[in-house]
């Protein structure tokens, strides 16, 4: 058959049902082999083997009844500012890396630059850039109606707010204590199959086939290490500041429904960096690491976090000399599917190591190494606005643009603003 596109991962033609059947064939085949990795890269990593959150009692046959929820919390006023700075973070990273998201490097630089965008320091904009430049390295079509600075108008819909949303829905259903089989419920509900992507496509698939956890995200998911867990964490940290392990033990039970090894490791380590962010006080960098500490060490995205982070300490500080760590890490990475959660995490570490914290610094640095620039955007912009602790603090051409509004087709938010989310979530922290 002909090979895959190097970008959009899936052809515009359904394949051939005998190359189809020869796909499943070889997945189990491949299935069937042991890994070498398993010492390094367990399915239980001690993060959660050393939480109890972990450790729930087995849901029963039946559907259980809806958790008794006690009395609203009272919430901590500064602790809801930052978490309005986190989600309006995380949209505002989202969708500066939403026009260039499945472009190559050398597109994304060639596009700023002929803006004089470059090193990145705002929106993309079609204005100035040569017609052939555009017409060689088109938009995103699906997000560059919504997401170039002439038309940005609110924040548009996107999988990596929409989830988010979800794990909030989750939370206010079952609390804290929710198990995989929680959120499968809730995906089955309330998440289109349409909306799903990689592996949680499949996950959703398994799940309408009638498998359980953790088969969801091991039968035929060659994608079950790719970035779509990572993307789901930020309320797990959100809602366990100063908590690193309980917030990667949630994160983990959330990954495990659709990734495996380094898919679910990098939700843990996102998840345990935002409770340490979330918490006040500490720095970026003690930020990071208490994400790594969540991680298997021999993993190779442990590695990749390590690598990310040592090369932007020995890169010259300015946003110029970040170009030259991104080059390293394309080196290095390149191999890896632009999705795939290593060289993802890699950049994502580099990336807010080197800006130190600095919110336009995190965005820009993040979204400009290329692979998949709009998840990363929001989770560097989700990890900087926890730091910057108020969205006051947010330089206002990136908030302003999104009108503290948000699109979205999970159920009671469409239209909701970030001061809203903040004070729900802020509930969410405030409970046990």
């Amino acid at each position: 058959g002909r090979p895959a596109p190097t970008r959009s991962g899936a052809s515009a033609e359904p394949a051939d049902p005998a190359l189809r059947a020869l796909a499943l064939r070889l997945l189990d085949e491949l299935a069937a082999l042991p890994s070498p990795l398993t010492a390094d890269e367990p399915d239980v990593p001690e993060a959660v083997l050393a939480t109890c959150t972990d450790r729930l009692p087995a849901p029963a046959a039946h559907e259980a009844p809806a958790p008794v929820r006690p009395a609203a919390p009272r919430v901590d006023p500064v602790l809801q500012a930052r978490l309005e700075a986190a989600w309006g973070g995380r949209a505002g990273g989202g969708v500066l890396g939403e026009p260039v998201e499945k472009l190559t490097l050398p597109a994304i630089r060639a596009l700023a630059r002929a803006a004089g965008n470059w090193p990145l320091d705002g929106w993309f904009t079609q204005r100035r850039v040569p017609a052939e430049l555009l017409a060689a390295h088109p938009w995103n079509r699906r997000s560059a109606a919504t997401s170039l600075a002439e038309n940005i108008d609110g924040t548009p819909e996107d999988d990596d707010l929409d989830y988010p949303l979800l794990n909030l829905l989750l939370l206010q259903r079952h609390g804290k204590a929710f198990r995989t089989a929680d959120v499968a419920r809730l995906w089955l509900d309330e998440l289109p199959a349409g909306r799903t992507f990689t592996a949680e496509r499949i996950a959703y698939r398994n799940l309408l086939l009638g498998l359980e956890p953790p088969l969801t995200a091991r039968h035929h998911n060659p994608f079950r290490e790719w970035i779509g867990a990572l993307i789901r964490a930020d309320v797990h940290g959100w809602t366990n500041p100063g908590d690193p392990a309980r917030a990667a033990a949630q994160a983990y039970r959330d990954a495990v429904l659709t990734h495996t090894a380094n898919g679910v490791y990098a939700a843990m380590f996102a998840a345990a960096a935002l409770a340490e962010a979330a918490a006040g006080g500490s720095d970026v960098h003690a930020a990071l690491r208490a994400g790594l500490a969540v991680v298997p060490p021999r993993s190779r995205l442990a590695e990749a976090v390590r690598f990310g982070i040592a090369q932007a300490r020995r890169a010259a500080p300015q946003p110029a000399g970040f170009d030259e760590v991104v080059d390293r890490l394309h080196e290095r990475y390149g191999h890896y599917h632009w999705v795939h959660s290593v060289p993802n995490a890699a950049l994502l570490a580099a990336a807010l190591t080197h800006a130190d914290g600095d919110f336009t610094g995190s965005v820009c640095r993040a979204v400009s190494g290329g692979w998949d620039t709009d998840s990363n955007g929001a989770t560097a912009g989700s990890l900087a606005g926890l730091l910057a602790g108020s969205p006051a603090r947010i330089p206002d051409r990136w908030t302003a643009p999104l009108k503290n509004r948000l699109a979205t087709t999970v159920p009671g938010f469409d239209g909701i603003g970030f001061d809203t989310l903040a004070h729900l979530t802020a509930l969410e922290a405030a409970r046990p």
